[in-house]
């Protein structure tokens, strides 16, 4: 009984940014528990591996290239998405990163735009269009993925940080906003976790020991330890929760 209530059977998901990484794995995982899974990301090559993943356990997937840093590529992906697998109960905004690090003296105006456009506008946009859908239907679950960043400072990182900050905030706001309509909405919070956008501060000679100098667990997180809490987020077993953030960081914030 109480393990039936992490599954995802009959279920249908979004995940964006799943052509790798935490994107991938959270896809694969939600077909592992029984969903069918819509993905989308920039990378065709990539989207290609994860639907083999997903199809692997049998399950449906829904390919969709596409850039989110527009609005109507946005929508357009979530519309598809409703076509194509009927209805969605499930969407993860896993799109986002940071392709440099600056100090905030020194950042271009371009820089904070572009960072915050993939990071908070892409995620709010997905939200417009999926929580439409979701509070008619009166039922669904919308896990945002912002990151530890945006919960204490990001020295180096100001528009990443700020546009995860916002984010939480941008959670706490809908589940309350949404409630009621039976739809829950919680942010996902990695810590610094070994993927391929950060692989120049981990895939050092010391394993990027200095950046994970504040972690307590003394490692960097992998992809897969992702897998778990958002299955958790996604199904019933965290069917009370909403506006919450869980962080998955080491306990990297317990000691902020």
């Amino acid at each position: 009984m109480t393990l039936e209530r992490f599954s995802l059977a009959g279920k249908k998901a979004l995940v964006t940014g799943a052509s790798r990484g935490i994107g991938q794995v959270i896809a694969v995982a939600f077909a592992e528990a029984g969903a069918d899974v819509t993905i989308t990301a920039r990378g065709a090559e990539g989207l290609a591996a994860t639907a083999k993943g997903i199809r692997d356990f049998g399950r449906e997937a829904v390919e969709i290239p596409a850039d989110l840093t527009t609005q109507q590529a946005a929508a357009g992906v979530v519309a598809t998405a409703i076509d194509r697998l009927g209805h969605l109960d499930i969407v993860v905004n896993n799109a986002g990163g940071s392709n440099f690090v600056v100090p905030f003296l020194d950042m271009r105006l371009s820089g904070w735009e572009k960072i915050l456009r993939l990071n908070l506008d892409a995620t709010m946009w997905v939200c417009q269009t999926a929580g439409a859908h979701m509070t008619a239907r009166g039922n669904g679950s919308v896990i945002n993925v912002a990151s530890v960043a945006g919960l204490a400072a990001a020295p180096f990182l100001a528009p990443y940080g700020a546009a995860k900050a916002a984010v939480v905030s941008l959670t706490k706001t809908l589940a309350s906003e949404w409630g009621r309509a039976g739809v829950r909405v919680n942010a996902l919070c990695p810590g610094w976790t070994a993927t391929d956008l950060n692989r120049m501060l981990w895939d050092t000679p010391d394993g990027g020991e200095a950046t994970i100098a504040t972690v307590p667990m003394a490692r960097w997180g992998k992809p897969e330890e992702m897998a778990g809490p958002a299955i958790f987020l996604a199904s019933d077993a965290s069917s009370f929760m909403t506006g919450q953030v869980l962080a998955i960081d080491g306990g990297q914030t317990s000691t902020a």
